[in-house]
């Protein structure tokens, strides 16, 4: 008998991430190995519980679920990811697919659809939302014309991860140990993110966060 498939569930509200749960360990195919509420716990799961799959929001504390991807694709590129989201743009459905997602389902999903989409991820195949649009759908994988980038694709992924903690409200001393970095270090990114984006203090960064849809405003 095939031993059943490991998923770690990265979602920061908790009745959510009950009902994932319910809803998965319903079935005999899959086991729940572990459960993030963060973007930065979610890589540090994946790194330590080796699983089949991740079935992850986007929009979280600490690390934003993109940017959890990313490095969870560059540290095991074999493990499978299956995007769970509010967000229908297609800046985030091709954001979701660029960092290595393959599969993005919408939270107003049906139970029967999750499942679809767990099983079709697991299987090596990719998965999208009917409830996205089929222009998105071609614009994503049909667009030959470059877009130029935006000031938040100018930032680097680790000032990313900064200007995110920062707008949280976090201190440099609390980003630094979360981080694993010195509080210059901190600091002097904090500078090239000012620079780049022509900002002076933390509320404009902040406002910068909410608007580009790095934290979700409270």
């Amino acid at each position: 008998m095939e031993a059943p498939k490991r998923i770690i569930i990265a979602e920061d509200a908790t009745i959510v991430r009950e009902g994932l749960r319910m809803i998965l360990s319903a079935n005999t195919d899959y086991l729940i190995v572990a459960e993030a509420e963060n973007g930065l716990e979610a890589v540090r799961l994946a790194r330590e519980k080796n699983p089949d799959m991740l079935l992850m929001d986007l929009s979280m504390p600490r690390m934003n679920g993109m940017d959890a991807i990313r490095e969870i694709k560059k540290e095991n590129p074999n493990v499978r990811i299956l995007v769970l989201t509010v967000h229908k743009s297609d800046e985030f459905i091709s954001a979701a697919l660029d960092a290595g997602a393959e599969g993005y389902v919408l939270k107003d999903a049906c139970r029967t659809e999750l499942m679809l989409a767990v099983k079709s991820v697991l299987e090596g195949k990719n998965y999208i939302s009917p409830g996205i649009t089929e222009n998105i759908i071609q614009g994503y994988l049909g667009s030959q014309t470059a877009r130029p980038r935006t000031l938040a694709e100018s930032l680097t992924h680790r000032e990313r991860e900064i200007l995110k903690l920062i707008a949280e409200g976090n201190k440099s001393k609390q980003i630094g140990e979360l981080l694993c970095i010195s509080v210059k270090t901190v600091e002097k990114h904090r500078e090239n993110i000012m620079q780049k984006l022509g900002l002076h203090n933390i509320p404009s960064l902040t406002s910068f966060a909410i608007e580009n849809g790095l934290v979700v405003r409270s």
